[in-house]
């Protein structure tokens, strides 16, 4: 079985077993970008707690840009890794008040998705998957961002080699993602890494794509 092909079976099996996942619609495209600055390394939980307390300390994005990159650590510390992001956040919102004179980046929604993808990660602190996720859930471009859960499934079921890195993933995974399915592929793969593809426990017997799995063969009982 090609790739492509191996790609839609697992899309469409995976649909069958979690459904179709939506997009809310189009979000702040700022707000969407710190919250996923947040998220690295950390539970959607710690996310949430370290984005809710930085909004009541400073409740403008002027606020964060005005405010101590210590004081904005402090604010974001139940996210994890607070003074490696407060400095990407602030360097950032100071870029793009210089830049564009204004702490919006609605701006990017006219921008053609491969310069938007080059603009955000020229900043330090901003990767692939980081500015994929950012214009996949606010701007609904079908690009594909890669998760530690879509990285070890995609490799259990040799969509990709076993040692390819996150980043190279981003190349090589979008162009076999099936068409208009990125954003669906995408989430279907993250519940089912949560559910069911466990990192250190899988439950393969509940899993649908066994025949497909190079892990389940390797490890499946003799």
């Amino acid at each position: 079985m090609e790739l492509k092909e191996k790609a839609e079976f697992i899309s469409d099996t995976l649909e069958g077993l979690l459904g179709v996942p939506t997009r809310d619609g189009a979000g702040d495209v700022l707000e969407c970008l710190i919250l996923t600055i947040l998220s690295q390394n950390t539970t959607d939980v710690n996310r949430d707690r370290g984005y809710a307390e930085l909004k009541d300390r400073f409740p403008t994005w002027e606020a964060v840009l005005q405010a101590d990159v210590k004081a904005i650590a402090v604010a974001i510390r139940l996210a994890g890794l607070g003074n490696q992001k407060s400095r990407t956040i602030k360097n950032f919102l100071s870029w793009l008040k210089t830049e564009r004179g204004e702490l919006s980046l609605e701006f990017i929604h006219d921008m053609e998705t491969e310069a938007a993808l080059e603009l955000l990660c020229q900043h330090k602190g901003i990767g692939i998957k980081t500015a994929c996720v950012t214009l996949s859930f606010a701007c609904g471009r079908e690009v594909f961002p890669v998760d530690t859960h879509i990285l070890r499934i995609s490799k259990r079921l040799g969509l990709i080699p076993s040692n390819c890195s996150a980043e190279k993933a981003h190349q090589v995974l979008p162009p076999i993602v099936p068409e208009g399915k990125a954003y669906p592929f995408h989430m279907n793969l993250i519940y089912f890494g949560r559910q069911i593809c466990d990192a250190r426990k899988p439950l393969c017997e509940r899993c649908p794509l066994t025949h497909h799995c190079l892990y389940y063969k390797d490890n499946r009982p003799t």
